[in-house]
């Protein structure tokens, strides 16, 4: 029986890794997919809560780029363990890690033949290469460098996918349009977030490590299930009825002060509009939005069918189709509910069904019933002059609106501040101020006030299971 000595050590077994990961990923990547992107899907999809929960505290935007590296360590640190198992233990074990791989690119409804391909082929090098083991520190480098080429060329690969799916997008044209560039009277405030958020900086959530490549000359939208008139529309058939309309999209991951919130002119159809066509039957409660890929998530179908809720079936934004990271083409919205909460992207499927389907993040643990965003302000700018300060941001409180912001200085009173001009209830609202102060630190907290009477709770809480609370605070030195 050969040592870890002789099979090149944990180096060596870690260059193996390397090596096998980067076929696999490019084999993958041949046909678009990718290998490292369907295991981290399952990480999302199976991690505890209280894990997902603190990645993505901690990772912030860069949640996606810290997944693929712990797919990449995870696969590294799988290398050096299968090494260190007796040559009659290795080889079963081998096989079961690249089965289990290889059984998620069927996973998917998707399905990704290459995926499975890519992992059955990456076992096989593993086998193979922890078999031979590399000879010395040169022979780890070059699996190692060897292995770290295939990926970048993989990532190549994706990338001309992606772009070709972006000049797919592109070739869609216009949908809806700012006639106008909406004004507010605060356009001079240097620091403060635009009135309507520039698409490229629009935060992106959501469960998948790349968006799936959906062609838009075939795609259709299906509304089946409990319904007397099933419909299959095209995306020139959706924008026939699409109407725009103003909206902040805030996700649940949102804590005071972070940017995980847009404000868009959207373009959509009426989720009432399209039942009024497809008509419900009876027993029909709950309006199932389903993903390409599967994914699910419903709303009670009564309020979107009375219009009490204001949903919108949306296939673009700010004047431009969707983009693909966004949903492309089509996804569903109800402002004033969290974006975890207010439907799927990149739909295929409106259903209709009854009370008896069970959603993706209610497997997670999360509540049943769609989480209503809170009314928040956020500070954008903060400024201290000689003896002033000048403090300026933006506000929500969808569906009602922002009636009023206040801030406090060192815990004393709350005072108002100046709000721009409403572009609609359901938008964020901008708002500024200038405070006198002496001279030294200070801390300024604000809160938002909603037409329902709502008060911003101060209360700092995470965002499992309720979504956050609490003040953005900030620090100044006069």
């Amino acid at each position: 029986m050969r040592t870890n000595r002789e099979r090149g050590g944990a180096f060596g077994a870690a260059a193996i890794g390397v090596g096998a990961l980067g076929v696999g990923e490019l084999i993958a990547a041949s046909r678009g997919d990718s290998l490292i992107d369907a295991i981290g899907r399952v990480m999302a999809d199976t991690a505890p809560v209280p894990v997902v929960e603190t990645t993505v505290a901690l990772s912030g935007k860069h949640d996606k780029a810290v997944t693929r590296l712990g797919v990449g360590v995870g696969a590294v640190a799988a290398a050096v363990g299968l090494a260190a198992l007796s040559d009659q233990a290795r080889t079963p074990a081998v096989a079961a890690f690249g089965a289990a791989a290889a059984a998620l690119g069927l996973r998917r409804p998707t399905r990704s033949p290459a995926t499975v391909a890519g992992a059955a082929a990456a076992a096989g090098v593993l086998g193979l290469g922890l078999r031979s083991s590399p000879h010395g520190l040169f022979g780890a480098l070059l699996w190692a460098g060897g292995g770290a080429g295939l990926l970048a060329g993989a990532r190549a690969l994706i990338h001309d996918y992606d772009r070709r799916q972006r000049d797919a997008i592109r070739r869609v044209g216009p949908l809806g349009g700012i006639s106008m560039v909406p004004q507010d009277g605060l356009e001079d405030e240097p620091g403060l977030s635009s009135l309507i958020t520039a698409n490229r900086s629009f935060y992106v959530a959501d469960v998948n490590l790349s968006p799936p490549r959906i062609d838009p000359t075939r795609w259709r939208l299906s509304v089946t299930g409990k319904v007397a008139h099933p419909l299959r529309l095209s995306l020139a058939e959706l924008a026939a009825d699409a109407v725009e309309f103003d909206a902040v999209m805030v996700c649940v991951h949102n804590r005071p002060g972070e940017r995980r919130a847009s404000n868009g002119r959207w373009y959509g159809v009426p989720l009432a509009k399209l039942l009024e066509h497809a008509i419900p039957e009876t027993g029909a409660t709950r309006l199932v939005t389903r993903a390409v890929d599967g994914y699910t998530i419903s709303l009670p179908v009564e309020p979107l069918r009375s219009g009490a809720w204001p949903g919108y079936l949306v296939i673009g934004v700010n004047g431009e189709p969707l983009a693909a990271e966004h949903g492309f083409p089509a996804r569903v919205f109800v402002p004033g509910l969290y974006g975890q909460y207010t439907g799927a992207k990149w739909l295929a499927e409106l259903e209709l069904t009854d009370d008896s389907h069970v959603d993706y993040w209610w497997k997670r643990g999360w509540p049943t019933d769609p989480i209503w965003v809170t009314p928040q302000a956020r500070i954008d700018v903060a400024t201290p002059g000689r003896a002033a300060a000048s403090v300026a941001g933006v506000a929500w409180a969808p569906p009602h609106g922002v009636e009023s912001v206040e801030l406090r200085i060192d815990g004393g009173d709350w005072r108002p501040v100046d709000l721009g001009t409403e572009l609609d209830s359901a938008a964020w609202r901008r708002w500024r101020t200038t405070v006198d102060l002496p001279a030294g630190e200070h801390t300024i907290q604000a809160r938002a006030i909603s037409r329902s009477g709502e008060v911003q709770d101060g209360t700092p809480r995470s965002p499992f299971p309720s979504g956050p609370t609490g003040f953005h605070t900030v620090t100044i030195k006069i």
